[in-house]
């Protein structure tokens, strides 16, 4: 590759988001679900009694999801039962509802618990689904350090927000 460029503009602003919590800032998660009222900006899909649904906001593949319980917490073995429980819930519907929404091969699902694992907020317990497509990635993450998106996030918000909308139960 040398002396070509590739371009990734969108990645400028992760680099310079000013809206990723300073250290004693209030957790980014705790307002989202349990403070703002601005679903779309937030990317929200879904608000339930103990969990929520959003897009990421920097994804890994296209419709790349989280799924986040409304209690601050950064181990699953410290929710209370009925918020376990209901966060399990959560995360079953929202393999169901993707699947049914963009048709994908497969899902990656994970959780990232801690910094060292890969959490890039550590304090507050969050699930990952990654929906994958044969083919959906190529040479571009290893050779280049970038990814390409097939579609901007308020598209895909549009397309995934009627699959969720049924689904609230409060707020």
């Amino acid at each position: 590759m040398t002396g070509r460029t590739i371009w990734a503009p969108w990645r400028m602003a992760y680099i310079t988001d000013d809206r990723r919590p300073a250290a004693n800032d209030e957790c980014l998660f705790c307002r989202i679900g349990n403070k703002s009222a601005d679903d779309r900006a937030n990317l929200v899909l879904g608000r339930f009694d103990h969990a929520f649904v959003m897009l990421n906001r920097y994804p890994y593949s296209s419709g790349h999801l989280m799924v986040v319980p409304r209690a601050h917490v950064d181990r699953p073995e410290a929710l209370a039962e009925p918020e376990y429980i209901a966060l399990m819930l959560t995360f079953r519907l929202a393999v169901s509802r993707l699947q049914a929404a963009l048709s994908p091969q497969g899902m990656n699902t994970g959780i990232n618990l801690g910094r060292a694992a890969g959490a890039g907020i550590a304090d507050h317990l969050h699930i990952h689904l990654v929906p994958r497509w044969e083919g959906d990635h190529n040479f571009m993450p290893v050779i280049a350090d970038t990814m390409v998106m097939p579609q901007y996030l308020n598209e895909l918000y549009d397309i995934l927000w009627p699959y969720f909308k049924l689904e609230r139960t409060d707020s």
